[in-house]
């Protein structure tokens, strides 16, 4: 492959991205605290199905009345797995084909079997998806980047995150998650790595590096999936806390953090009655190998494991932690395992993990308005990309038709189309300080009516927008985009 002078390299990233300026020029403090939540995995019908089954109708979640309502691009900057150095074999975006009607006559092949195409739309939205390394990368750090990435550029460099920025400011960091607190959109906010797959080095990175205040997810080396104790085969079990030796120096408080896994603990430090020692910071390991409760036995819904945490428990322990510093902080929380349901097409399960994270989402809601203020914090509310195409059950033959409701405590009709990622123009919600920050920079699209949105809502900006408006609301001046 040809490969181009740094200063061209730079130049050419540049143009795909947003303008910078915007958040190089320096900018007034606006928000002491940002909190970021990501649904991981969830299109637009993924958050109506999960509204119909919980209200019976749309409107009545806590991010419906955010002042601000959008959509986001997620395309990475190219689908290889390394870094390639050269700006060849970019991906391309233009968001007005998503909406082409024409009929295809070609069969996808997804894991869990084909497809048809249908439309050429829904071939284009099945075409140069991100995943979540490169979506994270995206988010937290500004970059589009190559699939795989940790904060790690398509030059092969190491990029700065949101979470360095706030930390270096003198804020704190938190980020939770439903899945492994080393998987790919927590490693986003708080390592670097050329790939996303080397969970034990990122582990490592996250507790030797003590970046964050709070970290919590799942991965313990010593239960399964359905949260039953096991015994670790080899070390094996251990790469998504860090590898062993990371792992057995954690949980004997040999490092910078205190180590919490029983519900109990979760819960006392939800409510404030956790009894930290002589430690400052906490890394939380649920009692689970794998997700707070996707992976249990079963297909469906209902039945929760109970020693399992919920996300919501865990938001209000991230912010009884981080709020302690009196200069702010950086939340990023993680409904993961919405993307699991999703590449399952498994839809008890993904409205299910979509309701945890609603669950998390008026949690963090509820810490602002009781202590905080709309002055002080700005919460953002999104995904990383959509994934399952997730349709009407007519969407065979009406394109992009809606999923059919069938009331609360029903789960509404659907029709999947792919069982991996997509380049879905996703929702983005903000409110409080400099969330106006995501309206300026966004551009319209006319094609968004097919979601019956408002006018005001026929829009969208980058998922890149959403590092530069946390960076923005924080008051803080980027590092030079090289």
């Amino acid at each position: 492959m040809r490969k181009l002078s740094t200063a061209l390299l730079v130049l050419s990233i540049s143009a795909v991205l947003s303008p910078w300026a915007i958040a190089q020029g320096s900018a007034p403090a606006k928000a002491k605290n940002v909190i970021l939540l990501i649904s991981d995995g969830a299109g637009i019908n993924t958050w109506h199905a999960a509204s119909y089954y919980r209200h019976g109708a749309l409107g009545h979640e806590v991010y419906d009345d955010f002042d601000i309502k959008l959509f986001a691009s997620t395309y990475p900057l190219n689908t290889s797995n390394v870094p390639t150095r050269t700006m060849d074999k970019s991906v391309t975006f233009d968001a007005d084909k998503i909406w082409n009607k024409d009929k295809v006559d070609s069969t996808f092949q997804g894991s869990l079997g084909k497809y048809p195409g249908y439309f050429a739309g829904y071939e284009y939205l099945r075409a140069d998806f991100t995943d979540s390394a490169a979506a994270a990368t995206a988010l937290a750090s500004g970059h589009k980047t190559y699939n795989n990435a940790i904060n790690w550029s398509n030059d092969d460099k190491k990029l700065k995150h949101i979470g360095e920025y706030a930390v270096e400011n003198g804020k704190a960091l938190g980020v939770i998650t439903s899945v492994q607190w080393s998987h790919a959109t927590p490693a986003g906010f708080l390592a670097h790595n050329v790939s996303r797959n080397e969970y034990a080095a990122i582990g490592k990175e996250i507790v030797e590096s003590g970046l964050a205040t709070v970290v919590m997810g799942s991965g313990h080396p010593a239960y399964d999936e359905n949260g039953k104790p096991t015994t670790p085969k080899d070390d094996k079990a251990y790469r998504y806390v860090g590898g062993k030796a990371v792992w057995d120096r954690l949980v004997a408080g040999k490092t910078d953090y205190k180590h919490i896994e029983t519900k109990a603990d979760f819960v006392a430090l939800a409510d404030g009655k956790l009894n930290m020692a002589n430690k400052t910071k906490l890394v939380g390991t649920v009692q689970n190998h794998a997700t707070l409760q996707f992976n249990r036995v079963g297909v469906a819904a209902g039945e929760l494991l109970d020693n399992q945490p919920d996300l919501a428990t865990m938001t209000r322990g991230a912010l009884n932690l981080i709020a302690k510093n009196p200069n702010g902080f950086m939340l990023m929380v993680e409904g993961g395992a919405v993307d699991w349901a999703a590449h399952a097409n498994n839809l008890p399960r993904l409205i299910e993990e979509q309701i945890d994270f609603n669950h998390a989402v008026e949690a963090a809601v509820a810490w602002v308005e009781k202590n905080s203020s709309w002055d002080d914090t700005l919460v953002i509310v999104t995904t990383d990309h959509g994934n399952g195409l997730l349709q009407g059950p007519d969407s065979n033959n009406d394109a992009f038709s809606d999923i059919v409701n069938q009331g609360a405590g029903a789960l509404p009709l659907v029709r999947w189309h792919t069982d991996t990622h997509t380049r879905e123009l996703v929702p983005v919600y903000a409110k409080g300080a400099g969330a106006d920050f995501l309206r300026s920079v966004a551009k319209p699209n006319k094609g968004l009516a097919t979601y019956n949105v408002p006018e005001e809502s026929q829009r969208f900006v980058d998922n890149t927008d959403i590092f530069r408006a946390s960076l923005n609301a924080f008051g803080i001046t980027a590092a030079d985009p090289q």
